[in-house]
């Protein structure tokens, strides 16, 4: 039986197809060691086939698996103009993300070991900073699913979405003091409240399409998300759309951004354009 279909040849009702992939085109001084991430990662439900990665002008690429389980591409990017190609098609479950009211908090002593550093502070996520914040706002909710959507709503509420209001330099306190950031930035501050009341969270970046839901009209971009340990499994929380969603294919995890870069740079090459897409093949269902 073909891939993505059911047992009469026709596209099987519960999968989908998506586009997805980016091009980075960079203008460098000099040559300039590179890593980039940008293909998904392999451990959700899933199936990524056809992926073309390149660079043009060719150079040697190398790839690992990092201490997150994230694949990472290393290439030298060469001086003058050179661009970054990647896509795939991603066939993805037609079914919004699970989800449980009753999914309760661990104890700290009961967390696993590979689980017990999502509570501490990171590069940009502060708990320690924002902790009396934390539990004055939510130390009074029932422990558990609803209090971690508590804790969405209020960051989807409080901050306002706007590409120029925070820096590749802000921490989760600084958007929460000036109201104003990206959706990394909803990601960074949800999970510091979240850690600051001992409740392990992550940050996720991957293509995020629009299936089943109005078109924000903005142009595409990679989001970034959270994922919340609670009772035996991680859950998928959304405090920039507040929303739970189909489709989401991630590239990368870790405890806030600045472990999951979509490109390091060890060098200063001008970034001149990026372009992300993420869309329904509908071609590819019908095979």
């Amino acid at each position: 039986m073909a891939s993505g279909a059911d047992g009469n040849g026709g596209p099987r009702a519960d999968r989908r197809f998506l586009r997805i992939g980016c091009d980075f085109t960079y203008r460098a001084e000099v040559d300039t060691s590179t890593v980039f991430q940008v293909r998904p990662v392999r451990d959700q439900h899933v199936r990524v086939t056809n992926e073309r990665l390149s660079v043009e002008p060719d150079v040697t690429m190398r790839h690992y698996v990092d201490l997150y389980g994230n694949l990472c591409s290393r290439v030298v990017l060469p001086s003058g103009l050179s661009t970054m190609h990647y896509s795939a098609l991603a066939e993805v479950p037609d079914a919004t993300e699970e989800a449980d009211e009753d999914a309760p908090e661990n104890a700290p002593d009961d967390l696993s070991d590979d689980v017990l550093h999502y509570t501490l502070p990171s590069r940009y996520c502060l708990p320690d900073v924002l902790a009396d914040e934390a539990w004055q706002r939510f130390g009074g909710h029932p422990p558990g699913y609803r209090r971690v959507q508590a804790i969405c709503e209020h960051v989807n509420q409080h901050l306002t979405f706007d590409y120029g209001g925070s820096t590749a330099l802000s921490t989760a306190a600084d958007v929460n003091k000036s109201g104003v950031g990206v959706c990394r930035d909803y990601a960074h501050l949800a999970i510091s409240f979240c850690r600051a009341l001992n409740i392990p969270a992550r940050y996720v970046f991957g293509y995020l399409p629009e299936l089943d839901v109005p078109s924000d009209g903005a142009q595409m971009d990679f989001a970034a998300w959270a994922e919340v340990r609670l009772g035996d499994r991680w859950w998928t929380f959304d405090p920039r759309n507040n929303a739970r969603r189909k489709g989401r294919v991630v590239i990368g995890r870790g405890r806030d951004a600045a472990d999951v870069a979509m490109a390091t740079t060890f060098g200063g090459p001008a970034l001149e354009s990026m372009v992300v897409h993420a869309e329904e093949d509908f071609a590819s269902a019908r095979r």
